[in-house]
């Protein structure tokens, strides 16, 4: 059998798990510490944390709501508008053929955190599936987060 070495999971893994939300609390932090690439003043745009692929941006209104239909036309229009914003960056940053762009939304629809609405957007490749997903059910990430936070930084500066 041959093994994986990914120490810094253990970190998530041994990790007491938090009962804040992460799109409650990122933009009080630090941008390196929250993976906030934006604050905006309606939506938050953020790097995700345990990602699908290099540049993995998670978007969210600052306002604690689950649902769509409760976001506001401000909060749905800024949304949309970062989503926007994130795609033509990371064209520009990761050269990305293509993306994934959705929302979760739900428990039964595989909501990780189901009570504070996102959108995920996560730039594709041509080709990107490899092996490893295939054949070992894991996924390499090529990238560390911090290094992605400075590549895409610039581009959320003036938004």
């Amino acid at each position: 059998m041959k093994q994986i070495w990914a120490p810094w999971r253990a970190e998530y893994i041994q990790a007491e798990k938090d009962s804040v939300c992460i799109f409650c609390t990122a933009p009080q932090k630090a941008p390196e510490e929250g993976l906030v690439l934006h604050k905006g003043n309606t939506s938050i745009v953020m790097l995700n944390k345990y990602p699908y692929n290099s540049g993995h941006v998670l978007i969210a209104p600052l306002r604690h709501v689950a649902r769509l239909e409760d976001l506001t036309d401000d909060e749905g229009a800024d949304m949309w508008k970062l989503t926007r914003h994130s795609t033509s960056s990371l064209l520009k940053v990761f050269k990305a053929d293509g993306f994934n762009i959705g929302l979760n939304l739900g428990k039964a629809a595989g909501a990780g955190i189901e009570e504070h609405i996102h959108l995920h957007v996560v730039p594709r490749w041509s080709g990107d599936m490899n092996f490893m997903p295939v054949l070992g059910d894991v996924k390499v990430i090529s990238e560390h987060l911090h290094q992605t936070l400075s590549k895409l930084a610039p581009f959320f500066e003036h938004v």
